[in-house]
């Protein structure tokens, strides 16, 4: 398989996994902050409300987003889907600017392997921040180094 094969599919591979594990992050996220701002806005209805149960209710949804809102602070998943979001867009600039011949790959004596470089730097510097982030959580999970 040509070297230039190889770092595109590479390239591609990481794009795929970083938008994947972006949108992932960002469907858990809102899911999450969307089940808290209604938990949230119900429980002075409840406890105000003469409904059976209102105030047993109102407590389980005060429970509901402690565990939603520790959950999130545990996953980083704001900080994540952001992050991810941010190393595929400039893996596709890269894609782009390789592909087009622009940019730092106009003049490259050897663009395919500044290409590869640039990709592994991209890749290298989000796991760096990866790597941080889980450091700060109990438990560590999905790690993009395992994305191959």
């Amino acid at each position: 398989m040509p070297a230039e094969q190889v770092t595109l599919e590479r390239l591609d591979d990481q794009i795929a996994w970083y938008s994947r594990k972006s949108q992932g992050a960002q469907r858990r996220y809102k899911w999450m902050k969307g089940l808290t701002i209604i938990s949230a806005a119900l429980i002075p209805v409840l406890t105000t409300s003469q409904l059976p149960y209102g105030t047993r209710i109102a407590a389980g949804l005060g429970v509901l987003i402690a565990v939603l809102e520790g959950i999130q602070q545990m996953n980083h998943y704001q900080s994540n889907w952001t992050s991810y979001r941010a190393t595929a867009e400039a893996l596709q600039r890269e894609k782009f600017l390789y592909l087009g011949q622009a940019g730092a790959y106009l003049n490259a004596p050897n663009a395919q392997a500044m290409l590869a470089e640039r990709v592994e730097a991209l890749v290298s510097q989000e796991n760096a921040l990866w790597a941080s982030t889980a450091a700060s959580k109990p438990e560590t999970q999905n790690s993009p180094t395992s994305n191959t």
